[in-house]
């Protein structure tokens, strides 16, 4: 499985299990990090802790495919998984209007 299926596998774990404003950013080209996070949001730190346990256990069962590194179990606020090539970050809402990762990694120019 490539980086771009892993990630739009990732997509549909999340969306299955309800998660939030459901984001792939591709990063391809642009930094050494990833080629790709996927982004989602929960209501709760339960939902949050479920979203990310989700994948992991789904990517495990289907497909063999753990995560190299996990951070942020303790708070549950934020947990990122970090299977290479494709980072997925599941954070509150308020974590994630505060870091805004999207913006920083917006490619995008604004129009004037």
């Amino acid at each position: 499985m490539d980086s771009k299926e892993l990630a739009a596998k990732i997509t549909e774990i999340l969306d299955s299990k309800k998660g939030i404003d459901i984001e792939t950013i591709d990063l391809t080209g642009k930094t050494v990090l990833a080629d790709y996070f996927v982004l989602a949001s929960g209501n709760s730190t339960t939902q949050i802790k479920s979203l990310a346990d989700e994948v992991e256990f789904v990517l495990k069962k289907d497909f063999d495919i753990v995560p190299d590194h996990i951070e942020g179990r303790s708070g549950d606020k934020w947990i990122l998984l970090d299977y290479k090539d494709v980072v997925v970050h599941v954070m509150g809402r308020e974590e994630r209007e505060n870091y805004n990762i999207e913006k920083f990694w917006e490619t995008k120019k604004k129009e004037e």
